[in-house]
């Protein structure tokens, strides 16, 4: 008997990255005949436009964001707002409760996926509808942080606790320095929306009626059945949920700049659209490539009191540099750059977007994660999955030099030494993987079937 087709609303966390990647799974949901109500920010529909692949099927419902105190007016997504005030966009977010209510009786759909509104899923059991968290961080960082065994709820962590895995966490390469403990101490009790962050996850996970994670079992297996035995609830594997092929050609410039080198020989580097490095590491990094004496192109954003890149560059690096490195501080078209001959390193953030992308193609990865869930990811691709080589850092202050930088590149981008070898390996297998005929499609058919099997 053929499974009726399901009604599926989306209501992401306002911030860019997470409206795509819920985008890109209703894309292939609406691939299958399934409707989608995608709830965002009034302003924010014209950006992901383009990006809707099934407007027939996935229908686009407005949200007017509430004002907040602190809150530059029209703010509606993290990207309007630097990062100090990301607690006040999730007020903000936590404010439309009530019209989230009123769509939701009107749409009545079979299913909402979110991920940070915590106080979603007892409105969507009120309505009659199932709530599913869909978590695209990894499994593994979910598991490592909000394991019940951490009893979140009954004390503060410390340094000492987040230092070492939760008990029962599957035998890994995943360590904390203590820099990175501090950082995510700092993280479980800071203020989201009046909440500390990580009990508004906790929520999140424990109130649903199954977790999603975009991941696939050879990858992290071993994470996603810790976390089913450990919450109780059934984990769905939605798989890798690869973003689809760009359908623009790379921009004249930097296609002519990139087509003068040597296939594989430049190096790639960007942090995506949020992360502000202070001045001192933003001028380790360049200064790192341009000891590589390899060809670079890096896109970050000037960091932080600097109003342009130029002024934040180190004395005399563009002269040095010239004709061989560029450093740009406008948005770029990442996908195609990836895919270009010439590219052969991602030095990347490891945000999960830029993880996808990256392992889609044949560049080899340095990683050099900022903050929260980018360090097990680090971890976990770099020990775990050996796709990559991290960037050391200092144990205590988490600051790294051009010379690491320098030498973590190279690591990879020698394809004659162990290092290299072992990475160029272990990132093939995974490719190979990933775009294997149907690999993708037999997850999503799967996550489709048991959410059938949720509503009988």
């Amino acid at each position: 008997m053929e499974e009726k087709s399901l009604h599926i609303a989306m209501y992401p966390w306002f911030a860019m990255s997470h409206l795509n990647a819920f985008l890109q799974l209703s894309n292939k949901l609406a691939e299958r005949g399934h409707r989608v109500s995608f709830l965002l920010p009034e302003k924010t529909q014209a950006q992901i436009e383009p990006f809707n692949l099934h407007k027939h099927l996935i229908n686009f419902v407005p949200v007017t964001v509430p004002c907040v105190d602190g809150l530059p007016p029209g703010t509606e997504t993290t990207a309007d707002v630097p990062y100090p005030l990301h607690p006040l966009v999730m007020t903000a977010m936590d404010l439309t409760e009530p019209a989230i209510e009123a769509i939701l009786s009107d749409l009545k759909p079979h299913f909402v996926l979110y991920d940070f509104t915590h106080w979603l899923p007892q409105l969507a059991h009120k309505l009659g509808i199932k709530a599913i968290s869909y978590c695209f961080i990894s499994s593994a960082t979910v598991g490592y942080l909000l394991s019940p065994e951490r009893k979140l709820g009954e004390k503060i962590l410390t340094e000492a606790d987040l230092m070492k895995p939760p008990p029962g966490f599957p035998s890994s390469m995943i360590k904390l320095s203590p820099h990175e403990a501090r950082g995510l101490v700092a993280m479980t009790v800071i203020e989201f929306g009046g909440i500390p962050f990580f009990e508004r996850l906790l929520v999140s996970l424990t109130e649903c009626d199954a977790v999603g994670f975009k991941t696939y079992k050879e990858m992290e297996g071993p994470y996603c059945d810790y976390i089913k035995s450990q919450s109780g609830k059934p984990v769905i594997l939605v798989g890798p949920v690869l973003p689809e092929p760009p359908r623009s050609v790379l921009e004249e410039k930097w296609d002519k700049l990139l087509g003068g080198f040597e296939a594989k020989s430049l190096i790639y580097c960007a942090f995506g659209s949020e992360c502000i490095m202070n001045k001192d590491q933003f001028q380790e990094l360049v200064l790192g490539f341009e000891l590589t004496g390899l060809p670079f192109l890096a896109a970050l954003k000037p960091p932080m009191g600097c109003d342009t890149i130029e002024s934040a560059l180190p004395e005399g690096f563009e002269e040095r540099v010239k004709g061989r490195g560029f450093v740009d501080g406008g948005w770029v078209q990442q996908q195609l750059i990836l895919n270009h001959p010439s590219v052969g390193c991602f030095v990347t953030h490891c945000g999960a977007s830029s993880l996808s992308e990256a392992m889609m193609t044949e560049c080899q990865l340095v990683l050099l994660p900022n903050v929260g869930d980018q360090i097990i990811q680090a971890r976990l691709m770099g020990g775990d999955l050996k796709v990559g080589v991290e960037v050391e850092k200092g144990e205590e202050d988490g600051l790294f030099t051009k010379e690491g930088v320098c030498r973590a590149v190279m690591d990879v981008m020698d394809e004659n030494s162990e290092i290299g070898k072992q990475v160029r390996e272990s990132h093939a297998t995974h490719r190979e993987f990933l775009l294997k005929q149907g690999f993708e499609s037999s997850y999503i058919d799967g996550f489709v079937q048991k959410l059938h099997g949720l509503l009988r």
